[in-house]
């Protein structure tokens, strides 16, 4: 099988896992690997959505400006009242 372990071997060795940790704590800390693998890869994707768009606006503004001017020079977002909806 895979570097010389067989399957019976395998099977043992899982046996004694489960015996020594327990079903629920085993579960418990493959929810919680699942869990940290997900957040790891949307945090990547943030990660590159966030370079590239911060690339593409280098881009498009003055070769001059820095990044904080930039970002003083856009309109502030305009709120609207409760009134107003």
């Amino acid at each position: 099988m895979v570097g010389g372990i067989s399957g019976w071997q395998l099977l043992i060795l899982l046996l004694i896992v489960v015996l020594v940790f327990g079903t629920k704590r085993l579960r418990n800390i493959g929810s919680d690997l699942g869990g940290a693998v997900k957040g790891f890869k949307k945090g990547m994707e943030d990660e590159g959505d966030a370079g590239k768009s911060e690339s593409t606006e280098r881009l498009s503004a003055d070769p001059e400006a820095t990044g904080a001017d930039a970002e003083r020079r856009q309109e502030p977002e305009t709120r609207k009242s409760g009134s107003e909806v």
